[in-house]
């Protein structure tokens, strides 16, 4: 079995925990999504644990990417601030699927202790990622930027987490644009 199994194998796993959280993995469902057998899938992941575990580090690891790559490419951090919340929107717009960390997150008591820290990890990203936005467009001073970088993730991972549970995309952008009105997030 070659990386293309695996990387086929994680691709269904996100597919199915961003709509059904860690607990929703299952693995002979990823083996009949993927077109391989069950015991097919401890070739490159011992257990649930292992896949999980490697699953939310290729999606923190994706996520520093695209975070890194808006960053050179919007050209100033407000825009930066700006277009951040589409990042969440786009897994709203695949299927009204959540973000996965976010998914998981919600089920934390519950993940072995190497999903955990990717979790963790991925908020870690974020959160620093928007304290130096908010910090390079001049809009914190001294150590505030990280507890207004937390209000921004947790407010967008709320607003994701409602509109996800009404189906109405439409929610996610009314929220997005009151946390603008509110200046939570640059308009």
């Amino acid at each position: 079995m070659g990386s293309n199994a695996r990387e086929a194998i994680l691709d269904s796993a996100r597919r199915t925990a961003q709509s059904h959280g860690y607990n929703g993995l299952n693995f002979r469902e990823i083996a009949a999504d993927v077109g391989i057998k069950a015991a097919s899938i401890h070739y490159h992941f011992a257990g649930k644990a292992e896949l999980g575990a490697a699953l939310a580090r290729r999606y923190r690891e994706d996520a520093a990417a695209r975070l890194e790559a808006m960053r050179l490419e919007a050209g100033n951090p407000a825009e930066c601030l700006h277009r951040y919340p589409e990042l969440f929107r786009k897994a709203l717009e695949t299927g009204n699927r959540m973000c996965l960390c976010s998914i998981m997150a919600a089920e934390y008591e519950d993940l072995p202790e190497a999903v955990r820290q990717e979790v963790q990890a991925f908020a870690d990203v974020n959160v620093s990622w928007l304290a130096s936005r908010l910090a390079d467009a001049g809009l914190v001073h001294g150590g505030e930027g990280e507890m207004r970088a937390r209000a921004i993730f947790a407010a967008i991972a709320g607003a994701q987490l409602m509109a996800r549970s009404r189906a109405d995309i439409g929610l996610y952008d009314a929220l997005i644009g009151s946390y603008r009105a509110a200046g939570l997030l640059p308009a």
